[in-house]
Order: C-alpha cells, then structure tokens, then sequence
C-alpha cells in the first residue's frame, strides 16, 4: 500500500507551514467551508501527473503573501521514498522553475513519482459528470487511464499541439499539402494511440466490475462503454490499419474542419457512455442520490484496477465525500473503503459524520492554516 506517513506544506494555499504525521488508513479532515480541506487533498494529488484534482495552474497555488514560491512533500510509509513538488524562487531570468525531487534528488517532473505511488480522487465538481457534456466525461476518463498508465498525460498533450498545427494549417495554408500530410500523420499515431489506451482501461474497467459487482451494493455497478467514430476504428481494426484509416478520414475532412475550424473527428470528440447496471438505463437519467452512489461505486472499482495493474495500491482522495449520503450508504462506504487496502484521505464540513469510522481511522480538525487531531 503507497500510504503517507507524513506532509509538509510550505506556503501551499492557506498553509504558510504545515508538518502532519500520519498513521491511519483512512484520514478523515473536518472543518467549515473554506477552513482549507481541500487544499490537503490538492496538495496530494500534485504527486501524480497532470495539473492535480482542482486543475488550476501551478503558478496560483503559492500562498498570497508569501514570495510565490511553495513546497510539498510527502514521506511514504516505511520511509520507501520522500517525495516533494514545489516552485521555485524567481531565477535570473524571471521564471519560477517548476521543482520535483525524490529522496533529495531532482526529477524531470511529477511522471517519476509513479514508480512510488498512484493517486485517485473524486471530488463535488464530479456529481453532476453524467448529465454534463461528454468534455467533461473525456476528463474523467484520461484521469482514469492515467493512474493506471502515466505516459497517457504525455501522448494526450503531444496530440492536442499536433491538432492544434493541423488547425493552423488548415486556416493559414490550406493548399500546403505536405505540411498536412506531415501532421496529419503525427495527429493519426497520436490519436490511435490515445483512443487504444481508453479503450483498454474501459475494457480492464469494465471486467473488474464484472467480477466484483454485488447486486445487493448500496453503490450499483456501472455499465461503460466508449463512443466515437475512432473508437470504433480502434475496436475493429489493428492499430497500424486504424491509423491508416484515421489518416484517410483526416484527408477527406479537411474542407469540412477548415469550415468548422478545428478537427471534427478524433479522440478529442469521444464520449464515455455510463448506464445504471441495475436498472440499465443512462446514468444521467438516474436520480442525483443513484448518480452519486454510481460515482463512488466507479471510482471504488477504479482504485481496484489501478492496484491491480500497477501493483502499488493507490492513495484515494474524496472530498466532501459524505455529506449528500444516507446512513446506510455511509455505513456501506466506510466498510468498502476499509476492504480496499488503500490509503483513503476524506474531508467533510462535519464532523459527526465522521463519528463512524472503522478503528485506527485518524480524525482533524481543519482551520484555518491549522490541522489539530480530533480524536
């Protein structure tokens, strides 16, 4: 199990200095709205690729006052590796340098940080996933596909820079054909690339569902599918005829993404299709209480597969995770979070909900630029 055994924030958010030993399983933080929760589970989630849980800019989370610099880090259990993230003091060039270390010594960026640990979270931005645009959904997907394979953040960035050429291309030199073929062919890799990756964790995904799902569970099982003209390239076809393929579409559509002014079909246009297993209807027609219950039940099976496949039992992350849920739903939740194996850190604006727990669980009182133990 990657757990935490403790965090150290300097001028991160509201925390001008944070030093918190950790000893359970599961890390409850109680505290008002805007006590700063939320900014521990931020700070966690730093320690995987990709722009962590709030997706803001590294740049904003220094803490106002400070001199826009800021450090975390995380010392694992058993002392099997100190991890730190931060951003430097402004250099002589007026950048602030981005910094990763491991153990004290510098690391390209946050990807090295997977051989130790795997990060999963849930959040209130997701409750309403299922009714919102497919955008939304692709987000969620590609953070699932990256705790289980990091490079996916690497080829998904490559392959939105290459549409975003193609698209330039296509608005300032359209009669450029080998500029377009050229790009046309590194958006086709890219893409099928992209689209293999989903499709492989949806199918993983799907599986582990399968073999775990109890159809007595407060949290029904999720049926997921991808859609999407690529997709089905990528189900039907081997990868180098899928990018042929692919390739071929791009060709044909240029007159109809110049008009459009961006690429039409690819995997920026793919959607995950989410039905309610035990009434097999679309997720987003399920009731706010069955859609949110069908999000824990995603993201529990999700932790699942990322320790199966990497072999490192993830840290999980849930924010306000227990407000909008029954007793027995919560009852459930804790049970199944215990049975996981995994470090789960949890926040909640009150701490009564808290007051069940499993043993060992740890409980803190949040406040301002302060966390004091509860129990």
């Amino acid at each position: 199990m990657a757990a935490v055994a403790r965090l150290i924030l300097q001028d991160f958010r509201s925390y001008e200095a944070l030093d918190l030993p950790v000893e359970g399983q599961i890390v409850a933080l109680a505290g008002e709205n805007g006590a700063g929760k939320t900014n521990i589970l931020e700070a966690l989630s730093l320690f995987t690729p990709g722009r962590g849980l709030r997706r803001a800019e590294i740049t904003t989370m220094a803490r106002q006052g400070g001199d826009g610099s800021f450090a975390a880090s995380i010392t694992l259990v058993d002392e099997a590796g100190r991890l730190g993230i931060g951003l430097g003091p402004t250099d002589a060039e007026g950048r602030r340098p981005r910094l990763a270390r491991i153990d004290g010594t510098s690391v390209g960026s946050a990807l090295a940080f997977s051989d130790y640990l795997r990060v999963v979270w849930l959040t209130p931005d997701l409750d309403g996933l299922f009714r919102g645009a497919a955008g939304d959904r692709r987000r969620f997907l590609d953070r699932l596909v990256l705790a289980i394979d990091p490079s996916h953040a690497t080829r998904s960035n490559a392959l939105e820079r290459a549409l975003r050429s193609r698209n330039r291309i296509l608005e300032e030199s359209p009669g450029q054909g080998q500029w377009l073929d050229a790009v046309e062919r590194e958006v086709a890799e890219l893409g099928i690339a992209v689209a293999a990756a989903r499709a492989e964790t949806v199918a993983r995904l799907s599986a582990i569902i399968a073999e775990t799902r109890d159809e007595a569970s407060p949290f029904p099982f999720a049926d997921i599918a991808l859609s999407g003209e690529i997709d089905a390239l990528v189900a039907r076809l081997p990868a180098l005829d899928a990018e042929d393929a692919y390739r071929e579409l791009l060709r044909k559509s240029r007159h109809r993404d110049r008009a459009a002014g961006r690429t039409l079909a690819g995997p920026q246009a793919s959607d995950l299709e989410v039905r309610h297993g035990p009434k097999d209807i679309p997720a987003g027609q399920g009731s706010t209480g069955e859609q949110k219950a069908l999000l824990i039940g995603l993201v529990l099976a999700h932790a699942r597969l990322v320790a199966a496949m990497s072999g490192i039992a993830p840290l999980v992350l849930l924010d306000e995770i227990a407000a909008h849920l029954d007793p027995r739903r919560r009852g459930a939740l804790y049970e199944g979070l215990t049975g996981l194996g995994c470090q789960v850190w949890m926040t909640g604006a009150d701490a009564a909900l808290f007051g069940d727990l499993p043993a060992g669980a740890q409980r803190f009182a949040v406040t301002p630029g302060r966390i004091d133990p509860l129990d």
